[in-house]
């Protein structure tokens, strides 16, 4: 049982959102080394890809939550030595898809434990905030453990788009 409303904050153990994967208009992936800087990385890579697809508008929304599933992999997902990992593909991997009306992060580790917002009441805190802001400026999100060769998870955040031709015009 949740206590204080913070069950919303309960990742849901499900797939990515219902979305067909045969109708991705676009998708883009990169592989972020076991460091720190990776969190730059991602930021210059969903850069970079909101570009490409003509949404900079959403830029500031769509790197925040970016920011804080990298940051969460890399703190909670992976092994304490990240040099284990040697020769096998890089362990956290972002990956960016754009449908018609949804665009979805997905950042994948290696860890099969459930991401947890932390209960805090230290909101200055650093920690434990990253989910409450990944819940504050996606419309959805949630975690799915990987299947086959695969080992970890994929944590998720889904954004809703404008339906094209609905924004407002300037005649």
């Amino acid at each position: 049982m949740g206590t204080n409303g913070s069950t919303m904050l309960e990742p849901l153990r499900q797939g990515l959102p219902p979305l067909d994967p045969a109708a991705v208009s676009d998708a883009a992936s990169c592989a972020l080394p076991a460091r720190y800087e990776a969190v730059r990385e991602a930021r210059r890579f969903t850069r970079k890809t909101l570009d490409q697809w003509d949404m900079g508008d959403r830029f500031d929304d769509v790197c925040l939550v970016v920011s804080e599933l990298v940051t969460n992999a890399l703190r909670h997902g992976l092994p304490g030595n990240p040099a284990c990992a040697g020769g096998q593909e890089p362990p956290v991997r972002l990956h960016l898809m754009r449908w018609t009306e949804r665009l979805v992060c997905a950042v994948r580790d290696p860890s099969h434990d459930s991401p947890v917002a932390r209960e805090t009441d230290d909101f200055s805190s650093e920690s434990g905030r990253g989910l409450f802001l990944v819940d504050s400026f996606s419309d959805s999100w949630g975690w799915h453990p990987l299947a086959g060769a695969l080992s970890g998870k994929v944590v998720w955040a889904l954004f809703r788009l404008p339906r094209p031709g609905s924004g407002p015009h300037t005649e």
